[in-house]
């Protein structure tokens, strides 16, 4: 039999969890199944969003054999920010002109 795999990870880690594969089962079944809410209680499925193998999808999406259902958190920096203090940084300590 197959298995889904679903992710949720955090600073601290990146913990598996696997379900059995049944034919039609949405990502929403497969992370309910999978009992990574009870763990997890800061997942909100209203909030969260998900996807496979790094593709945004929908909670009622169909999933198939294999797949690597992710379940996303807000990120904690905003990347474009990040980079511009990095820069201001380097420039301040006159490595960038």
């Amino acid at each position: 039999m197959s298995t889904i795999e679903i992710i949720y990870p955090t600073l601290e880690e990146q913990k598996s969890f696997f379900v059995n594969f049944t034919a039609n089962m949405t990502i929403e079944e497969a992370i309910e199944k999978s009992d990574i809410l009870k763990k997890y209680e800061e997942i909100d499925l209203k909030i969260n969003h998900v996807g496979i193998f790094n593709q945004v999808k929908k909670l009622t999406d169909k999933i198939n054999a294999g797949d690597r259902i992710e379940i996303y958190r807000d990120l904690i920096a905003n990347p474009k920010e990040v980079r511009r203090k990095r820069a201001q940084k380097q420039k301040e300590a006159g490595v960038i002109k």
